[in-house]
């Protein structure tokens, strides 16, 4: 299948993830869909890593452990964002990792010296910022400002995930395995919060329709990491990130159809700006991965 393709399915998978986050939330706290989400994906990409031939032994535990905690984080936070804000904002908040990737950078040429500094990302960085004060606009009025704090967070550390991400690449991990380390972190991290900070008490109990919802979860977010991952590895960066910000759309769409949230019309200038910005920031980083020796990057 091409990469648009694959691309496209992914960031609908991560919407229709979304939805089911959103709505198990007033069932399930974020610690329990995240155990499920988890449980799904260790035991799909074990299957998957069996059916390719993918060994699961690391070389690099520590690595693997460090993406753990900051990835798992990072889902929190977004599950936790979704429950409480539209889910087209929680959506774009959590697509802010591009322009947060874009200030990593910006730091890392500052504390060298500020030679490399590109005006350009800088514009981007601060046109992003922005976007992100027209989208948390109506929280204020509405009382979801945590929520909206959340959100944000979630995308910081969903960019120290990738800049991870990517490193595990450099060094030779495939991509099964660090998925498969990534959902096994999930079990574990929502194993401690059970023991440490247990979900209040449910007396209605369990329904099939809460089970469905978090069977769908874990479904739907493991497809689309596994769609996204070939997405990247046969098409280019640029486009594939273009198309990921479809997501915003896709979650604006299933926002207003199910829960009738209507994005005003600050929030949907917010959200064009964070898009312009995130992909003016990947095509920047893009070229500045070109102009690095063959063997420097692995994207």
């Amino acid at each position: 299948m091409p990469a648009p393709f694959l691309m496209l399915g992914a960031a609908l998978l991560f919407s229709l993830m979304g939805l089911c986050v959103k709505l198990a939330s007033s069932q399930y706290s974020p610690s329990e869909i995240l155990l499920v989400r988890s449980l799904v994906g260790v035991a799909l990409l074990l299957g998957l890593a069996r059916w390719r031939g993918v060994t699961l032994g690391t070389r690099l535990p520590w690595m693997h452990v460090w993406r753990g905690v900051i990835g798992v984080a990072a889902l929190l936070l977004w599950f936790w964002a979704i429950a409480g804000l539209p889910l087209a904002t929680a959506m774009t908040l959590n697509q802010m990792s591009a322009i947060w990737m874009a200030l990593f950078l910006l730091g890392g040429a500052i504390l060298l010296g500020g030679k490399s500094l590109d005006p350009r990302l800088i514009v981007a960085v601060l046109v992003g910022f922005v976007g992100v004060a027209l989208v948390l606009q109506p929280t204020f009025a509405r009382d979801q400002l945590p929520w909206g704090l959340a959100g944000l967070a979630s995308g910081m550390l969903a960019a120290m995930a990738y800049l991870q991400v990517t490193a595990l690449g450099r060094a030779g991990e495939p991509e099964i395995r660090v998925v498969f380390y990534f959902s096994l972190a999930g079990v574990v991290a929502a194993g401690l919060l059970s023991l440490f900070a247990p979900a209040p008490p449910r007396p209605q109990g369990h329904s099939l329709y809460g089970l469905g919802l978090l069977l769908a979860v874990g479904l739907s977010a493991t497809l689309a990491q596994v769609l996204m991952t070939a997405a990247y590895a046969r098409g280019k960066v640029l486009a594939n990130a273009s198309l990921n910000y479809s997501g915003i759309v896709f979650s604006a769409l299933l926002g207003w159809l199910v829960f009738e949230e209507a994005p005003g019309w600050l929030a949907l200038l917010g959200m064009l700006l964070i898009v312009a910005a995130g992909l003016t920031a990947t095509l920047l980083r893009s070229r500045q991965a070109k102009d690095l020796p063959s063997d420097a990057h692995n994207e």
